[in-house]
C-alpha cells in the first residue's frame, strides 16, 4: 500500500513541463540544473520565480482584494493577499510533507519542502486570473455579455464558447495565464511543471460541466481544455466525466490558505480602517491564546498583529492534521467534504465561521464599498461597448470595413486581434485584455474613452 501511495505521489509531483508547437502539446523538459546555477533552484522554485517575476502578478499590486480602490495604504490588495497565503501555504505543505515523511509515504528524490513548494506556487498563482474590481468585476463582465441587449454579438458562437465568453471566472483565466498568455504566449505560456498546475485548480472542469452550470465556478475555458487533458494525463488524475476531473490533493491546502487568510487578514484591514472595532476582532481570535498576554497590549495594531498570528498558526496545524487524517480519500479522489476548513476542530472552525459573517455583515456591505463596487458596473461596461462592436465587426466584416471610431478602438486592444482569429478567439482576447486591467487603469480609461476625462 505504501508503495503504491508512493508511486501515487510521484506522478502527483511531477516536474514535467509542457510547450505547444503548431497547436501540439509537448514534454519539454528544464532541469533545475539548467536554469538554476548548478542546481542551486528547483524545479519548483524556477516555477516560483517565474510567476513573481510575471507582469501579471506585478499587476495584482493594483487589484483590489476587498477593498476598492482603497485609500489606506496598509490594506491588502491581491498582491499582498497572495504573497501571504502562498506564506501560509507553504507552511502547510511543509507540515504535511513531514507527515507523510513519517508515515513512509514521501515518494523518493523528494523532500517535505517540495510539498511545501508547489503549494507556495500554486498560492502565489491562485489570484493572478482576477479582473479589476474583485469578483464585482467578475460579475460585471458576465452582466455585459448575458444583457439581451448584446446578445446580437453572439449570435454565430456554439453554446461551449457562448458559455464561456458569458462566465468570466477568475480561476479559469488564472490557468489561461499561466498556460497560453504569460512568458512563451501562446506556446505554453510559464510552461510551469505538472505539479504546481494541478495544485493550482480547485474547478477542474469546464465552464459547461455539470458543478461549472450550477455555481458558475469552473477552472478551463475551451481555449486551455487540450492543456489542462495532458497535465491531468501526466498527473494520473482521475477522470470523473468527459468535462471534469479529480482535483489534485495538494490543492485542498491551497484552497485552505486562501480561506484562513481571507477569514482573518480581511478583518484586520477592517480594523485598520476604522470599519471595525478592535473588540470585535479580539473576541474571535481570543480563544486560542492566553488572552492576559494580548490584553497587556496597547498598540491596536499589534494586538491584531499578534492575534492574527496565533490564530494562524493554530489553524495550520489542525488543516495539516485532517490532510494527513483523510490522505488516503485525498488520493483516490474521494475526499467527502466540502473543503479541509470543515472538518477542523470545533473550535477553529467556529471562528473562521463567525469571522467571514462578521466580514459580510460589516465589511463587505459597508456603504463605502458598496458605492465603488456600483460603480465598476457603468465602469466596465464603458470599456465593452466600445471593444466589442468593434472587434465583432472586424471579424465578421473583415478590417477594411470598420467606422472612424471602431479603427480607434480596435488600436486600444494589446493582444491584437487577426482576421483570421474566429469571434470567439476574438472576445476572448477583449476578456484577456480588460480582464488583465488594474482597478486605477480600468477607472481611468473608463473615464477617459466616455469623454467625462477629455479636458
Amino acid at each position: 500500500m505504501t508503495q503504491h501511495q508512493q508511486q501515487q505521489w510521484t506522478a502527483l509531483l511531477s516536474t514535467q513541463r509542457f510547450k505547444v508547437v503548431q497547436g501540439e502539446i509537448k514534454p519539454t523538459r528544464t532541469p533545475a540544473t539548467d536554469e538554476g546555477s548548478a542546481g542551486l533552484r528547483s524545479d519548483f522554485h524556477i516555477d516560483h520565480d517565474r510567476v513573481v517575476f510575471s507582469s501579471a502578478f506585478r499587476r495584482l499590486g493594483r487589484k483590489t482584494q476587498v477593498h476598492p480602490l482603497a485609500q489606506n495604504d496598509h490594506t491588502h490588495n491581491r498582491l499582498t493577499h497572495s504573497v501571504e497565503v502562498a506564506s501560509v501555504g507553504r507552511s502547510l505543505g511543509n507540515r504535511v510533507g513531514v507527515m507523510m515523511q513519517h508515515a513512509g509515504i514521501m515518494p523518493p528524490g523528494y523532500s517535505p519542502f517540495d510539498i511545501g513548494a508547489v503549494v507556495q506556487v500554486a498560492c502565489l498563482a491562485h489570484d493572478i486570473g482576477n479582473p479589476p474590481f474583485g469578483h464585482t468585476g467578475e460579475d460585471a463582465l458576465r452582466d455585459w455579455f448575458r444583457d439581451a441587449r448584446n446578445a446580437h454579438f453572439l449570435t454565430t458562437l456554439d453554446a461551449a464558447q457562448l458559455r464561456d465568453v458569458q462566465t468570466y471566472e477568475g480561476n479559469a483565466h488564472g490557468l489561461r495565464m499561466l498556460a497560453t498568455l504569460e512568458m512563451y504566449s501562446h506556446e505554453g505560456g510559464m510552461r510551469l511543471t505538472a505539479a504546481a498546475l494541478g495544485a493550482l485548480i480547485k474547478y477542474p472542469w469546464t465552464s459547461d460541466a455539470p458543478k461549472a452550470l450550477a455555481r458558475d465556478k469552473f477552472n478551463i475555458y475551451r481555449t486551455e481544455l487540450p492543456y489542462f487533458e495532458r497535465i491531468a494525463e501526466e498527473l494520473h488524475l482521475p477522470r470523473i466525466g468527459l468535462l471534469e476531473w479529480g482535483r489534485h490533493p495538494l490543492s485542498y491546502l491551497m484552497e485552505a490558505a486562501d480561506d484562513i487568510c481571507y477569514a482573518i487578514l480581511d478583518l484586520e484591514d477592517a480594523v485598520e480602517i476604522g470599519i471595525l472595532d478592535v473588540r470585535e476582532f479580539e473576541g474571535l481570535f481570543a480563544r486560542f491564546t492566553e488572552y492576559e498576554k494580548v490584553w497587556n497590549l496597547h498598540d491596536v495594531k499589534q494586538k491584531c498583529a499578534t492575534l492574527r498570528g496565533i490564530a494562524i498558526g493554530r489553524c495550520v496545524a489542525e488543516v495539516a492534521q485532517k490532510f494527513m487524517l483523510h490522505h488516503n480519500a485525498l488520493l483516490a479522489g474521494e475526499f467527502p467534504a466540502k473543503d479541509l476548513i470543515n472538518l477542523t476542530d470545533a473550535e477553529v472552525q467556529e471562528a473562521l465561521i463567525q469571522a467571514k459573517e462578521l466580514a459580510s455583515n460589516k465589511v463587505y456591505r459597508h456603504r463605502t464599498k458598496l458605492v465603488t463596487e456600483l460603480a465598476s458596473y457603468p465602469c466596465v461596461a464603458t470599456i465593452l461597448d466600445v471593444l466589442v462592436p468593434a472587434v465583432h465587426a472586424y471579424i465578421t466584416r473583415g478590417g477594411e470595413q470598420l467606422t472612424p471610431r471602431q479603427h480607434l478602438a480596435m488600436g486600444l486592444l494589446e493582444q491584437h486581434v487577426k482576421t483570421e482569429d474566429s469571434l470567439y478567439q476574438a472576445y476572448m482576447k477583449v476578456l484577456d485584455f480588460v480582464g488583465g486591467m488594474t482597478d486605477n487603469y480600468a477607472a481611468n480609461l473608463a473615464r477617459e474613452i466616455s469623454g467625462v476625462g477629455i479636458l
